[in-house]
Formats: C-alpha cells, sequence, structure tokens
C-alpha cells in the first residue's frame, strides 16, 4: 500500500512538472533516502514547481530562500530579537526550519550563508551564538543553481557539494512537452486543477525509509558499488587515460549514496531487491559532482558524465 501511495505522488509530480521524469525520480528518490538534491538547469523549468508540488503530495511545509549576495546566515537560521516587555533575548526561528527548502540560486550567497546552510543539511541542526536548535526529522533541501550565468557567483565548495545526494541536470523540453505545459497553465488559470490524492503523512515516509533500508541487497552487489567508487579513485587500475582525466576521487559518502538510491529506486519499482541496473541508473546523479576532473580532461572537453559512462564500462557488472 505504502509503494502505491508513493507511486500515485510520483504521477502527480509528473502531472504538475511535464516533462521532467528524472528531477522528480530524484525529488522521491531524495526524500526516501533522506538526502539533498543539487538541481542545474537554466530558468523556468518548474524546479520552483516542483518542490511546491512535492509539499502539497506531503505533510510538509514549504519555503523558497532566493540566494543574493547580500544573504546573511541569520537569514537562514533566524537570530536572538530582543524582547522589551520580558528584558530577554527570544529566538526567531528563520527559513530553515521548515520541512522542504528551495534554495534557489544557491552559488549566488557568499561563504558564510554555505557554511550554515552547510550544518543544516549535514547535522540537521543550527548554531545561533551560544546555542544549538534541531531542524525538524523531515528535512529535505533542493538548491538550484544556473549554468548560463557565472558572473557575481561563488562556487560551491568541494566539502558542500559532497553534501548533496544527488546532482540532477535538468533541460528544456521537447516541442510536444512544450505544447502540454501551455495547456496545463491555460487550465490552471481556469481554476481547472487536478485532483491529487491524500497527501502523506510524515509517519508513512519515515517508514518507507526502513522498508527501502531493509531491501535485499546481495554482497556481489555491496562489492560492485565499491568497486564502481574505487575506480574514481584508482582509475589507473582500469585505464591510463581514465587515469588522466580524473584529479580526485568520490568519497565513501558516495558508496553510501549509491546504496541509499538503488535501494529507493528498486522500493518505488514495487521490488524487495536490488538489481545492477538499479546502481547503474543513479550512478552518474550519485557521482557526478563528486569528482575534480584534470585539467587535461578539460583541455580536451571530456566531461564528467562522460567520465562516469567510462567507468560503467570498465568495471564488470556481477
Amino acid at each position: 500500500m505504502m509503494v502505491q501511495a508513493f507511486a500515485s505522488l510520483k504521477s502527480y509530480l509528473d502531472s504538475q512538472v511535464l516533462g521532467q521524469p528524472a528531477l522528480t525520480e530524484g525529488i522521491l528518490l531524495a526524500l526516501l533516502a533522506n538526502g539533498h538534491l543539487l538541481v542545474e538547469g537554466p530558468p523556468g523549468l518548474a524546479k520552483t514547481r516542483a518542490v511546491n508540488a512535492l509539499a502539497q503530495g506531503v505533510e510538509a511545509e514549504f519555503h523558497r530562500i532566493q540566494f543574493t549576495p547580500d544573504l546573511l546566515p541569520a537569514d537562514l537560521t533566524g537570530t536572538d530579537i530582543y524582547r522589551p516587555e520580558t528584558g530577554a533575548f527570544a529566538f526567531q526561528s528563520g527559513p530553515l526550519f521548515h520541512n522542504l527548502i528551495l534554495a534557489d540560486e544557491i552559488n549566488r550567497a557568499p561563504a558564510k550563508v554555505q557554511s550554515a546552510l552547510l550544518e543544516a543539511m549535514a547535522e540537521k541542526q543550527v548554531t545561533v551564538g551560544r546555542n544549538t536548535y534541531k531542524l525538524p526529522e523531515l528535512f529535505l533541501v533542493m538548491a538550484t543553481q544556473n549554468p548560463l550565468e557565472q558572473e557575481g557567483t561563488y562556487p560551491l565548495p568541494e566539502a558542500q557539494l559532497d553534501r548533496f545526494l544527488l546532482h540532477l541536470k535538468v533541460d528544456y523540453p521537447d516541442s510536444a512537452t512544450e505544447l502540454e505545459i501551455l495547456r496545463l497553465t491555460r487550465a490552471e488559470a481556469r481554476h481547472e486543477t487536478p485532483v491529487k490524492a491524500a497527501p502523506i503523512s510524515q509517519a508513512d515516509i519515515f517508514a518507507a525509509r526502513q522498508q527501502v533500508l531493509k531491501l535485499h541487497l546481495a554482497e556481489s552487489l555491496e562489492h560492485y558499488m565499491v568497486q564502481l567508487v574505487m575506480a574514481t579513485r584508482q582509475p589507473a587500475a582500469y585505464s591510463a587515460k581514465l587515469a588522466s582525466y580524473i584529479g580526485y576521487g568520490a568519497s565513501p559518502r558516495a558508496t553510501i549514496a549509491l546504496d541509499r538510491c538503488s535501494r529507493a529506486r528498486a522500493w518505488l519499482a514495487g521490488r524487495d531487491f536490488v538489481t545492477p541496473e538499479d546502481i547503474q541508473a543513479v550512478f552518474h546523479n550519485v557521482l557526478r559532482h563528486r569528482l575534480i576532473l584534470t585539467y587535461a580532461a578539460e583541455a580536451e572537453g571530456i566531461s564528467t558524465d562522460q567520465v562516469l559512462t567510462d567507468i560503467l564500462e570498465l568495471v564488470a557488472v556481477p
């Protein structure tokens, strides 16, 4: 029954975010794997709409934060406010205390703001002054980046990139989908919105996460995931050309993310076991932001996705 509820949620997201099935699946994988999502794509591709639709489909509070160069950490975390009537300071919580956070154009904020978000993502808590405050148990950050504009931006450091479970790339829809989008927005303007199923409770989300963790994963597939990640750290063992392209490989977080996301994908498909195809399907999105390529790769125009495809071809499938 729980899988059916998530299947209905996926159908609802797809009806609201047309032509972006990888984005809607990625959001559900992050929700089930208890991780965060980095989405890269041009503006106007329904990234905000996707998280807002998720908030409609689950029992959760949603907040959008527009990141700008003048943003301060307190604008995210909240701050201590002096109360004259009591003569004491009281903590006023910030937008991070919602369940679903859209960090729009995250790379436009300076390092101090990014570090405040990093603590929230990594520890599910924020520190203000001498006090630390816990964030909600259900806490998911979807951050967006615009690949077209790089002027006036602050590139995310590798440590923060590694905190994201998935890095998705979205692109413009085709002409048929564009026509559907046009008709959908027209129907919404006439208040002809589709009927959505009852929201999934947070208790059901936490129960689904436990079911995902209990899925059967063969020992051979555990070794397969480890070898895929080790190929990014010891590429010379597989190919001299691969070694010339990879400067730094992925951390153990990549292996953990591969495990969580492949399990979540199998669970969404209604299976109680993980297949090699599940691992391969999430491999690019899990590893895309965790590799640092060499200058030689950049000079040859080699992308991270091309390197990851080569790794999948070189590492033997059990």
